[in-house]
């Protein structure tokens, strides 16, 4: 089984696998590392499937396909070019050298042997695609019930399964992937249920059956450490834990953490599988088709050992026949229910189908399965997944002659099966801006070139990206190779995909700029109406929503999409008939609080943000103001007038340019040894004078309970690696800011510090300490808010220190030399400490500090292929909303959910003309530029509102109150260009042919406040 494995203890690349150690973790990688997995068939679903793998670091893929490369193989096998067509190598001997170069750890070996007993055995995974019935029973029953674990899958056209068998005994380590809960315990009872109950700031968000252990708990000691306990819930913030009536009675404290429990998943074989399915529901509007396509796959097998081809694509009589058939093999179940025939001729009119899309979704859920396997990580399916997408045909599909789908010998014979000559059309002479070209801009600029969009006379693409590529790219964005580590993204995979299809080139423009108001004279009017359509490939929601805003405004759809280690989800906005990407919004993200972060940490995410911010405010901030100081005349004059904490701003550059300012490495040693003093042992000894361990709250209950814990001071021990760690790191951050060469001897360093002279310390009396956010915060030292006037004085002249400036250590997580995840995790695993908290180690502090979004190149692969299918309806301009999914997919339980988006919010108001109903994707488009008169008259006379105030941004052109006489008078005579220009005192840029004003209105007839769209003038 895949949990008995002997896991190999060697390095695991992080630079390489960074994000993807985020999903899976150390141990599961590791089983992966020494897991061999066999590949069957080498078009798109098989290569698909092998490139996921390959990029996620098992031991070695070997792929088996002796069939020769043919022209309809170029439709989804990426790896294949025009070239490769009838030449004498095999489609796996073609493949392989190019799947190697995805990942220099895994190497990638030709299978030239028949698929005996002896020779499967040695694999742990085998994956079977475009493989008859027949064929996948011979070999489920060599493996079912040894050490190999079978996959099986298919893509036909807009339809797709995927079979598992991990033998009758396999072991889920972790079915779900997610991290383990954790919480505060307020009391224990000491009964036969064992109430517990946690502190009422958060859920305990535990379910039946969950169990549970603990930590930290005094006076019922025993639970410190225990066996897992089963838990009952009995409320958000109480649950059981059974009998704990023999335990010694609780006194305070303790923690709860969630234990994974390992799960027992017994698989049948195929063969028995075929007779008493299991199907995983995907889509649950279609919860009754997985019955119908499991019989309708086994008919579509049949024909195809029979006939030896399958149907003809829109052939009425091989369709009726697969109708037959699935009738025969569903009556041979005793089923009598009556079969979907349209659904079923579908599949049979599709059979010799294959599109990219599908391709990617099917391909990237079957990979991930391989890597459960392997892994024993995240539960695995059970057992049958039948899927399709049929709402992506087109709407007057049935109206053309099956002449319009048969081959024409094209690279796109398998779209055209589906989708019709005409259709390709489309496809072909699409124009699309892709924003962003990193994981799902890849695997979508991958997927179009498969589909051969913008390949016609009027088709384009621009891809813009403003990011080059790094290491730690190569691992899920599979358009680039070491070889191309220091480039431009979007040129490298523009680059690329014009390689895979050759009908690309100079059809794809890359940019290298972010998108946003500053690049709008680049990305403007006349850019986008020329688009059939915008997809993002974004990272951050700021981008996302300015993005969204301008599809809104020039009306455009927009295909969205985002992923989160095993989680993705897909969404489309079509213009007039949804609602858009910000419409709703997730809730902001919880901050922590100040007074938790600077004196109560309880948890090491508290003492990761606390040692970030440390960073920046000893390496970033102090050196970004002093070279403010240096090369701006009027800093000080500004600073002065800027209000608080002035004199601790310019008291930090005095003591960098003068009272600490290093003039030797050993200086930057001594430095980084006082501020471990200062950190871990001064401020905890006042925290705890002024806060003693003994100090009760107002109503007499013990201070130092609940959340807050009370800390200890750290006495410096060089012998001590953490303690070193910080020395270290901190000295040659310093040093770097100084343009001192720093270094790493430890007996150096050792040398040093024995020499430095740390004062004594003495607590001080004064000091008041923030206990929650609601109690202003005491200023860093007594003297905050007095006179700076003096203290300016002390300071250098700039022109003293003509060309000296500091370099501010400005934050790369990806750089293991810099020092920066070393501090970082050196100073919050010493606070964990002062706090009893548990430390981190490296890998999960750089998760953490740099804010690493977890990535998985199959997840990716899923939501690009998921995005396209949305983009078949869209270039067929489907205005019926119910033919539209956005989709949730979770691949570590697994999970999907699809569902119609939701409609744009309607509004009315009235007219001369009767109501009028509008949505955010309406205006009022103004023409010929007129004067701010003609404008309140054609409100007035043609929709009936009369516009109370107007304005542009954030100048205020017009109001129906406020403005003196003279001045509206001169207002109402200028044209709305002139009004825009003058108010705002800018000009209209040269680029823009239209000008944005948002209004308030009344409505004439009824003087009533009326909502209504915004307006859109014409200037130019």
């Amino acid at each position: 089984m895949a949990t008995d494995m002997k896991v190999d203890s060697d390095h695991i690349d992080e630079g390489l696998y960074s994000r993807q150690l985020y999903v899976l973790g150390h141990d599961a990688m590791k089983r992966m590392a020494v897991s061999n997995v066999l590949v069957v068939g080498m078009r798109g679903l098989g290569v698909e499937i092998a490139k996921n793998i390959c990029l996620a670091g098992v031991k070695s893929v070997t792929i088996y396909d002796p069939a020769s490369v043919t022209v309809a193989d170029l439709s989804t096998q990426f790896f294949l070019r025009p070239e490769d067509v009838g030449s004498s190598k095999t489609r796996a001997q073609v493949t392989a050298p190019r799947l190697a170069e995805l990942n220099s750890y895994v190497p990638v070996r030709v299978l030239e042997e028949e698929l005996t007993k002896d020779v499967l055995g040695r694999f742990q995974v085998v994956v079977l695609t475009d493989v008859p019935l027949s064929k996948q029973l011979q070999i489920n029953d060599i493996t079912h019930g040894s050490s190999t674990h079978f996959i099986s899958a298919d893509v036909r056209g807009l339809f797709g399964n995927v079979f598992t068998d991990f033998g009758p005994k396999f072991l889920c380590n972790d079915p779900t992937g997610e991290q383990p809960l954790s919480g505060m315990v307020v009391s224990i009872e000491n009964d036969k249920e064992g109430m517990v109950t946690t502190l009422d700031e958060t859920r305990h968000g535990l379910e039946d059956g969950d169990y549970v252990t603990f930590s930290e708990v005094q006076g019922m000691e025993q639970l410190n450490g225990c066996e897992p306990r089963k838990v009952t819930v009995k409320g958000p913030y109480t649950f059981t834990i059974g009998d704990t009536s023999s335990l010694s009675a609780y006194k305070k404290g303790g923690i709860f953490t969630q234990v994974k429990m390992p799960k027992n998943i017994a698989f049948k074989s195929l063969r028995e599988s075929l007779k008493e399915p299991e199907f995983l529901i995907s889509d649950f509007a279609k919860f009754d088709r997985p019955a119908t396509l499991h019989a309708a796959w086994q008919a579509l097998s049949e024909f195809w050992q029979a006939k030896g081809h399958l149907p003809r694509p829109r052939n009425g009589q091989d369709a009726e026949e697969i109708v037959n058939a699935t009738k025969k093999i569903l009556q041979s179940t005793g089923s009598d229910s009556e079969i979907d025939e349209k659904l079923v001729k579908e599949l049979a009119f599709q059979a010799t189908g294959d599109l990219s899309p599908m391709v990617a979704f099917i391909g990237g859920f079957t990979a991930q399965e391989a890597l459960k396997a392997c892994s024993g990580k995240f539960h695995p399916l059970v057992q049958h997944l039948y899927v399709d997408s049929l709402e992506s045909l087109p709407t007057k599909i049935a109206e053309l002659p099956e002449s319009d789908f048969a081959p024409v010998g094209s690279r796109y014979d398998g779209q055209i099966a589906v989708f019709g000559k005409q259709f390709q059309e489309k496809v072909a002479n699409a124009r699309q801006f892709l924003v962003g070209s990193g994981a799902i801009g890849c695997e979508m600029l991958k997927n179009w070139s498969m589909m051969g969009l913008a390949s016609g006379p009027e088709g384009a693409i621009h891809v813009t990206d403003m990011d080059q590529i790094e290491k730690s790219n190569l691992n899920r964005q599979f358009l680039f190779r070491p070889k191309d580590v220091g480039a431009f993204k979007a040129d490298t995979a523009s680059a690329a995909v014009a390689e895979m299809n050759p009908d690309l080139k100079n059809k794809i423009k890359s940019y290298q700029n972010r998108v946003g108001p500053e690049t709008e004279d680049i990305y403007g009017d006349e850019f986008f109406a020329a688009l059939t359509g915008v997809t993002n490939a974004l990272d951050n929601v700021v981008a996302r929503q300015y993005m969204d805003r301008r599809c809104v405004y020039y009306q455009k759809p927009l295909l969205e999409s985002g992923t989160l280690g095993t989680k993705a989800n897909t969404q489309v906005v079509v213009p007039f008939l949804t609602e858009s990407y910000s419409s709703s919004q997730d809730p902001p993200e919880k901050s922590i609080p100040v007074c938790t972060l600077k004196n109560f940490p309880n948890q090491i995410e508290h003492t990761i943000q606390w040692a970030r911010e440390q960073f920046d405010d000893f390496f970033v901030k102090p050196a970004e103001n002093v070279n403010q100081y240096l090369t701006q005349p009027d800093y000080i004059e500004s600073t002065l007038q800027s209000g608080s904490g002035v004199r601790e701003q310019i008291a930090q550059i005095k003591e960098f340019l003068v009272d600490q300012r290093p003039i030797s490495f050993d200086a930057c040693i001594a430095w980084a040894r006082l501020k471990f003093e200062e950190n871990y042992n001064n401020t905890i000894r006042q925290l705890l004078y002024s806060l003693p361990e003994d100090a009760v709250t107002s109503s007499g209950q013990p201070f130092w309970s609940g959340p807050k814990r009370a800390p200890k001071a750290i006495t410096f021990n060089p012998d001590d690696p953490i303690h070193m760690e910080y020395v270290i790191s901190a000295a040659n951050l310093r040093a770097f800011t100084y343009g001192l060469k720093g270094h790493a001897d430890q007996e150096a360093f050792r040398k040093v510090l024995s020499n430095v002279i740390v004062p004594d310390f003495a607590p001080k009396s004064n000091v008041k300490i923030q206990v929650n956010e609601n109690e202003a915060a005491q200023p860093s030292n007594n003297e905050a808010e007095s006179d700076p006037t003096e203290l300016v004085s002390s300071l250098p002249s700039a022109s003293s220190l003509a060309g000296f400036r500091l370099v501010p250590a400005d934050f790369e997580k990806d750089d293991d030399s810099n020092f920066h995840i070393d501090y970082i995790t050196a100073a919050s695993n010493l606070r964990a400490i002062n706090y009893s908290i548990q430390p981190a180690d490296r890998h999960k502090t750089k998760g953490i500090a740099g804010k690493i979004i977890p990535a998985i190149a199959t997840t990716t692969a899923m939501a690009t292929g998921l995005v396209c299918l949305e983009l078949y309806k869209l270039l067929d301009n489907k205005d019926d909303i119910e033919q539209y999914k956005n989709s949730f997919v979770n691949i570590a339980l697994p999970f999907m959910a699809f569902s119609e988006p939701i409609a744009a919010q309607k509004f009315k108001y009235p007219s001369p003309k009767g109501e009028v109903t509008w949505t955010l994707w309406d205006r009022f488009d103004i023409e010929g530029n007129p004067t701010l008169q003609e404008l309140l008259t054609i409100f007035e006379k043609e929709h009936g509102l009369e516009i109370t105030m107007l304005s542009s941004g954030v100048s205020m052109l017009f109001s129906g109150f406020g403005l003196a006489a003279k001045k509206r008078e001169e207002r109402l005579k200028m044209s709305i260009s002139q009004l825009v220009e003058t108010v705002s005192k800018k000009p209209v840029p040269a680029y823009a042919k239209h000008v944005v004003l948002e209004a308030l209105f009344d409505s004439v007839e009824t003087e009533e406040d009326v909502e209504a769209p915004y307006i859109r003038v014409a200037v130019k």
